[in-house]
């Protein structure tokens, strides 16, 4: 019996070619586009999940609020890991990590910069999975000078992987042993690193401070419930260390800390919770947020109910083609449920064939569709193991969902009236084909709704006014690389032709160096009147540089000797202290640790400089001090040249005569700046793409109904048209009832969109205004492709010749 089903379907489906085609073409879009969303979903919700050991895993964080000012940081204190394993015994192991910077790595006789640098605890591989394929994971980081490498860096360095023993040279007179070499870290890890250093090489590591925060610190759990119970007993444990410190540096204790509306409190955060639910000060690495999978998983559920609506419209549009065979199938005996079986097949071979042909399709796109979301998915035996049953329950699902419809509608045909050419009332007559219209169409203008408020929102970030100049600007990075002769570099680079102005410092709006300070508005130390700002080092040419501007006072001078007593503000800054006449008044800074007011040091502020952009446009522009002082961090060079390859030529140079062993290593603001965007930039490519193929498959349905509608009304046509009535009328006529229908998508759809995308908004402290241009173009454009599909087959139907329509009669 399945074998006759398959069969009869096969020949149908062979006998109604063009009907094949388009079922096949909207499923197996819509299908592709799925499938390549699932990849992109999977692998964000993958992250560390590599590792055996992630559900008993958690970083600890801190999160500190001083007075009115509230920073959360993915790091902790240096000895917080060993006090945990030595105080709760359900801690099997902790592990430390610290970023190590950029270093240059001699290979033969040149100096390679690398980025991707960390010391670790030698609990590392115990604690995550991360294969040693030479050497011993047990010792690999105990000694000092020890560096464990990834596999692809000791094949880059030595040709190949067998090195233990071996050393390597970072900054040309540092000798580190490589100990081991792992397995190159998958890339979906929220730390990517290919040097690990012994922590204890860093002496800091032993620091005995418990009010300094630096260490990224994981705990491993004896058992995945044991967080509660030590997330609970975490304020007992901060209290009990940290204490005497607060008493002795901040002449309270904790529980003074507290009543003055301060806190100082660690909490735990799961480990593969970190990449899409973490975004801390002093993360390891970039993050993405839960919120794009929401929204990516939202659009595959989209464009697949759009395809199976389609797969219902287009088989219900050849109704009239098939009810004759229905009606002969019932008279000869044939019951409705085997009819149902019969259509219910048709269904599923469709769906079977246009999954074959969608999963070819998402593989050979997948390259490109990695380029364009910045991913490095791969299908390997792994994927295909949860891969095809899921593409197994897909045929099964969407062809018996987009299947059901048709088969049911069709089989209740009565013989009786089939026969005598009684057919269906017509598109008029079917509330749920106007609904799935509606709702095709609400879906489709909601994503153009999207698209369009989402590159309005990157343009502005594109376009915005940030308070400094990021154009024309060229940043030679480590310039700390030259030592005592950075200040010399500098100066011979503003001689050159084309060079305006170059300030030597690390800390500009686009980098990530990022410093904090406690400054207080008068000697009593209140916490209630702290300011937590970012504190840079700067240098006294870096306003103008920057081309930023002042609002009040003036910028850093080195003809003025107090200004090593000086400070800048930014306006929120004096925004937050509540000081209307900022200048000359004095500010105490605390030069211990972050909570550490032991020690500290008055200044005068000389000036206010208007806010600029430093961090993401999500956040609102925080508190910033400018200090005057020595950091050799990075030269940023503002030029004007129109021979720039001629002028970086030049730098080089410069570079070579002081540092001839070194690799220079620059980049331009701007695309710094545009860098940081990247993944926003990269959500909407490929909201667009999605929405243009959904809309693409929304008209395919479209099309199916147009073409059914104008079949079931074909000897009224005819009439109309013996009657005297023009093409263009009849086209009119036609075109109403769907027009009518995208008309109320619109009505359902706009206001939808506004408020969704209103809240997407929610989440940039700068944004833009969803204008009403918005909302029109998005409707225009929704019924402007609507009345094209549609005409094709109003316009085809109006001008058929009358005769052939009414022959029969």
């Amino acid at each position: 019996m399945i074998k006759n089903y398959i069969k009869t379907a096969y020949r149908s489906l062979l006998k109604n070619k063009g009907f094949t085609i388009l079922n096949v073409l909207g499923l197996s879009l819509g299908l592709a586009s799925c499938l390549l969303i699932i990849f992109y979903v999977v692998d964000e919700l993958s992250y560390d999940r590599y590792n055996t050991k992630a559900d008993r895993i958690y970083r600890v964080n801190e999160d500190l609020k001083l007075g009115e000012n509230n920073v959360l940081y993915a790091v902790c204190m240096p000895p917080l890991a060993q006090a945990l394993k030595n105080d709760f015994p359900y801690v099997e192991n902790t592990v430390r990590i610290k970023r190590n910077g950029s270093k240059h790595v001699k290979k033969g006789g040149i100096n390679i910069l690398e980025n991707n640098i960390a010391f670790a605890d030698p609990s590392l591989f115990d604690v995550f999975t991360l294969p040693m394929i030479n050497g011993s994971p047990a010792t690999a980081l105990v000694e000092p000078n020890s560096v464990v490498l990834t596999e692809s860096t000791a094949k880059k360095y030595f040709n190949n992987t067998n090195v233990v023993g071996k050393t390597l040279t970072f900054e040309d007179n540092i000798l580190y042993k490589v100990t081991g070499v792992i397995r190159d870290i998958p890339v979906q890890s929220h730390f990517n690193f290919d040097f690990f250093i012994s922590m204890s090489t860093f002496p800091d590591s032993r620091s005995t401070e418990w009010l300094r925060s630096d260490y990224n610190t994981y705990v491993l759990l004896k058992d995945a419930t044991d967080h509660k119970k030590l997330e609970a007993a975490l304020p007992a444990f901060l209290n009990r260390h940290s204490g005497q410190e607060m008493q002795t540096q901040l002449k309270m204790s904790m529980a003074a800390f507290e009543k003055g509306g301060s806190f100082f409190r660690l909490n735990l955060t799961p480990l593969t919770d970190i990449h899409l639910k973490s975004n801390r000060s002093g993360e390891l690495g970039p993050n993405s947020t839960i919120q794009y999978v929401y929204v990516f998983s939202a659009i595959a559920l989209f464009i697949l109910l759009i395809a199976c609506v389609n797969f219902m419209n287009l088989s219900t549009a050849r109704s009239a083609n098939r009810a004759r065979e229905v009606g002969v199938r019932k008279v000869l005996g044939s019951s409705k449920k085997y009819l149902i079986a019969q259509f219910l097949t048709e269904s599923i071979l469709v769906t079977l064939v246009a999954t074959i042909i969608a999963f070819i399709t998402a593989i050979a796109l997948l390259p490109a569709f990695n380029q364009l979301s910045g991913k490095e998915i791969a299908i390997n035996s792994q994927t295909l193991s949860w891969l095809i049953p899921v593409l197994l329950v897909i045929v099964l699902v969407v062809g018996a969902m987009a299947g059901s419809y048709p088969a049911f509608y069709l089989s209740a045909f009565q013989p009786i009236d089939v026969l005598k050419g009684k057919l269906s009332a017509g598109f008029k007559g079917s509330g749920l084909r106007s609904f799935l219209v509606v709702m095709q169409f609400s879906i489709s203008i909601f994503l153009i709704v999207g698209t369009l408020v989402i590159y309005n929102q990157l343009n502005y970030i594109q376009t915005k006014n940030l308070g400094y100049n990021r154009n024309q600007v060229l940043i030679v990075q480590n310039t700390f690389e030259l030592n005592n002769q950075a200040n010399v570099f500098k100066q011979e680079i503003k001689q050159l032709p084309g060079v305006e102005n170059a300030t030597l410092t690390g800390f500009l709006p686009t980098s990530q160096w990022k410093n904090t300070s406690i400054f207080f508005k008068d000697a009593s130390f209140d916490q209630k009147k702290a300011l937590f700002p970012q504190t840079w080092e700067v240098d006294e040419d870096y306003i103008k540089t920057l081309d930023m501007k002042m609002a009040a006072g003036r910028s850093f001078s080195n003809q003025m000797l107090t200004d090593s007593s000086g400070i800048i503000l930014n306006e929120a800054a004096a925004k937050f202290l509540g000081l209307k006449d900022p200048l000359n008044k004095p500010l105490y800074r605390s030069n211990g640790g972050k909570q550490d007011i032991s020690n500290s040091k008055e200044y005068h502020i000389i000036g206010v400089v208007k806010d600029f952009n430093f961090s993401s446009l999500r956040d609102v522009i925080s508190p910033v001090v400018l200090v005057l002082a020595h950091n050799t961090g990075a030269l940023s060079i503002r030029v004007n040249t129109k021979n720039l390859p001629a002028l970086l030529s030049q730098i080089k140079d410069k570079w070579r005569s002081i540092s001839p062993g070194v690799q220079m290593n620059f980049s331009f603001m701007d695309q710094d700046f545009d860098a940081s965007y990247r993944a926003e930039q990269r959500v909407g490519t490929i909201f667009v793409v999605f929405t243009t193929l959904a809309i693409i498959i929304a008209c395919l349905g479209l099309f199916g109904l147009a073409a059914y509608a104008a079949e079931q009304r074909t000897k009224e046509i005819g009439i109309r048209k013996i009657l005297g009535a023009s093409i263009g009328a009849i086209a009119g006529m036609l075109s109403f009832d769907f027009i009518k229908l995208v008309f109320i998508a619109i009505l359902i759809s706009l206001p939808l969109g506004w408020f969704l995308m209103n809240k997407w908004l929610q989440q940039f402290a700068y944004r833009v205004n969803i204008q009403w241009w918005v909302l029109v173009l998005a409707g225009f454009i929704a019924i402007f492709i609507a009345f094209i599909t549609i005409s094709f087959q109003s316009v085809k139907a109006a001008i058929a010749n009358p005769a052939d329509s009414l022959r029969s009669e």
